[in-house]
């Protein structure tokens, strides 16, 4: 596992915010709170939680133009927002939230590999910070987190099972997989890729017991990054 660095509190005016480092990819994630829901859960007093994802132009190592300036997100854009929101929801009772909207916007500043899943340990982190701030302000109806959730990176590179892959790494990997799992060890979701030739189930199992060891790192910074708000969001064991 590269190094990981979460810092708290680095944006002064949403409810929830965060900075995450793993190696050289950075990504800040900030949640806000909006007191109305979608349409489709209107009078159903029940919260919603969404994201959206961007890279500035240049976190990588040639300018990219604004998803904006062209006027739609590409389907990768689409795609990364959607699993985030997934993996928050998955780990949060919405019914606690009442009729309110958290967005969760996640802006990669450097990029270089596992920016999806530096996205989401970010946001978890930020959604944290952001229930917490509700809590205090007595808005919310009994305990928000069902757990926490978590995601790492595992591939096959020259046959060797990898953790946590950077951009070098991602792109001469034979096999490539993006784990999300919870504390509990459950899964959100897998995307398990061959690039060159197909994985076996050996293979397969290999790197999800390496996802399963990255992502208890990833906890034990989490819980670090959250200790003076965690133990009052979550049920007590």
């Amino acid at each position: 596992m590269r190094p990981v660095e979460i810092a708290t509190g680095i944006n002064i005016y949403a409810e929830g915010s965060a900075l995450i480092k793993i190696g050289n990819t950075q990504v800040i994630c900030t949640a806000s709170l909006e007191d109305r829901v979608p349409h489709f859960l209107r009078e159903s007093n029940q919260g919603w939680i969404t994201c959206e994802y961007g890279m500035i132009p240049r976190a990588t190592d040639q300018r990219m133009q604004r998803e904006a300036t062209k006027g739609k997100a590409s389907g990768r854009t689409q795609e990364i927002q959607r699993l985030i929101g997934r993996s928050l929801r998955a780990v949060t009772e919405l019914k606690a939230m009442g009729s309110r909207t958290l967005w969760v916007d996640c802006d990669v500043i450097q990029a270089d590999g596992g920016t999806r899943t530096a996205s989401i340990t970010g946001a978890f982190v930020a959604l944290a910070l952001a229930l917490g701030k509700m809590q205090t302000m007595k808005i919310l109806a009994g305990t928000p987190l069902r757990g926490m959730v978590a995601a790492t990176s595992a591939g096959i590179l020259g046959g060797v099972p990898c953790l946590d892959l950077s951009y070098a790494e991602d792109s001469q990997a034979d096999v490539d997989m993006n784990v999300v799992r919870t504390d509990a060890g459950r899964f959100v979701e897998i995307q398990g890729t061959a690039e060159r030739s197909p994985f076996s189930l050996e293979e397969m199992n290999l790197l999800l017991g390496l996802a399963d060891e990255g992502t208890r790192l990833l906890f034990d910074s989490q819980r670090q990054a959250l200790r003076d708000v965690l133990p009052t969001l979550m049920p007590r064991p």
